[in-house]
């Protein structure tokens, strides 16, 4: 039995496109804890906190990962932790950074991540924005929780780029056949569009923001 739940684990995590480190922190443990779990058999079993909450996260009945025949998954107690990323990402002229996670985290539940859009926890990150390109959308100081995995472009969705090693919080419009357009909300800042498309990355969309009022 034992052996079966830990190939039935395996086989969502390698089926929703996770990695052993990120269940581990999806669960607050060691990021190794899930492949020792998985190729070594420790511990022996899941504990039932931690069958509770992968079983709400993969949305799978809890006897698939050895609990008791019939049981359905609850929402597990407790939120996931979104690491914040340690730097701003500019609304306005740009900030020369690396991407690091670092910095108190903030905590969302498995259902709201879901009903935003995100499918995998471990690629979110919450950046801090810098400047007032974006108002009235966002504004200095708005926490915001970007989708790393949601990298294709949706003509008018706001974005975290790297344009020319600045890292910028923008909307992303389709105009024709020529390069996207990158736009501020706040109208005393004008279109870029001569820009090398080489020299773009997308970082992620925007999905959510908060602040402090």
């Amino acid at each position: 039995m034992a052996d079966e739940v830990r190939e039935a684990l395996d086989a969502l995590i390698r089926k929703h496109g996770e990695d052993y480190s990120a269940i581990s922190r999806l669960l607050g443990r060691n990021p190794a804890y899930i492949q020792q779990y998985i190729k070594r058999g420790t511990p022996r079993r899941l504990s039932e906190e931690d069958r509770l909450r992968l079983a709400a996260y993969f949305r799978v009945p809890e006897e698939r990962l050895g609990g008791r025949s019939g049981a359905v998954a609850e929402p597990a107690p407790g939120l996931l932790a979104v690491p914040r990323v340690d730097i701003g990402a500019s609304a306005g002229p740009g900030a020369v950074a690396e991407i690091e996670e670092q910095g108190p985290p903030i905590g969302f539940d498995a259902a709201t991540l879901r009903a935003l859009g995100v499918k995998r926890a471990s690629r979110a990150s919450i950046i801090r924005v810098t400047g007032a390109s974006m108002e009235p959308t966002l504004q200095d100081g708005d926490d915001i929780l970007v989708d790393r995995d949601a990298v294709t472009i949706r003509s008018g969705a706001i974005y975290v780029l790297r344009l020319d090693d600045m890292l910028v919080v923008k909307r992303l419009v389709r105009e024709g056949a020529g390069p996207l357009v990158i736009r501020s909300d706040n109208d005393a800042y004008p279109d870029i569009v001569d820009y090398d498309p080489a020299a773009l990355a997308v970082i992620g969309r925007v999905l959510w923001c908060g602040r402090k009022l």
